[in-house]
């Protein structure tokens, strides 16, 4: 079910002329293949260090015009506005609600141009769990809240705004 979302991302971005690939991205591979058991145990990595700063990450790959990430959560995060970048994430592990839309309370312009906050006023409430899909454009105020003892994993595919 997992490979059947992964796949079904990746062939959603191409057929919407979203992400132009770049074959094979710093690599020079023409493909990349991450399995199942080799993220399990990268998020069983990346939970100790969640737990301990709140949020940890590792990058799977950079191919230019995508990124593809992990992110693990052990509580909430602040609001967040990426400039640039459009979000496909996978739900891996745990549950949480993901805040959209609305207005950034304490908003602050970073030089790359993404806005980070206290939180978000005014915007709509997703419940997600493992195996759900969710796509968050360039320019959409976000936050991930998560309820306390949860540890909340996704796969995160970052593409460019052309």
């Amino acid at each position: 079910m997992k490979t059947f979302l992964v796949a079904a991302a990746v062939f959603l971005l191409a057929g919407l002329g979203v992400a132009q690939i770049n074959p094979g991205g710093a690599s020079g591979a023409p493909s990349a293949h991450f399995p199942a058991h080799d993220l399990h145990q990268q998020i069983a990595q990346l939970v100790a260090e969640a737990k301990d700063k709140g949020g940890s990450g590792a990058m799977l790959g950079d191919y230019g015009s995508y990124r593809i990430q992990l992110s693990v959560r052990a509580r909430s995060g602040g609001a967040e506005v990426h400039a640039h970048w459009n979000d496909v994430i996978v739900v891996e592990k745990g549950r949480a609600r993901l805040i959209t839309g609305g207005t950034v309370v304490g908003g602050e312009s970073k030089a790359d141009g993404e806005t980070v906050g206290t939180k978000i006023e005014g915007g709509q409430s997703h419940e997600l769990g493992p195996g759900d899909v969710f796509t968050v454009r360039a320019g959409t105020p976000h936050q991930t809240l998560v309820s306390p003892g949860v540890i909340y994993a996704v796969v995160v595919v970052k593409i460019r705004e052309q």
